[in-house]
């Protein structure tokens, strides 16, 4: 990813709701992921 370690620290912050989706398709490109978002129903 290229990326500094105060900014890995904001991905893996759970309270952090600042993550795009670029970052997060990134992160998973660079574990070798996809990154797969879904809608479902409400039960």
């Amino acid at each position: 990813m290229k990326t500094s370690r105060a900014a890995l620290d904001r991905l893996l912050d759970a309270e952090n709701t600042s993550v795009t989706l670029s970052t997060l398709s990134r992160a998973a490109a660079a574990l070798g992921k996809e990154l797969t978002i879904s809608l479902k129903d409400a039960a």
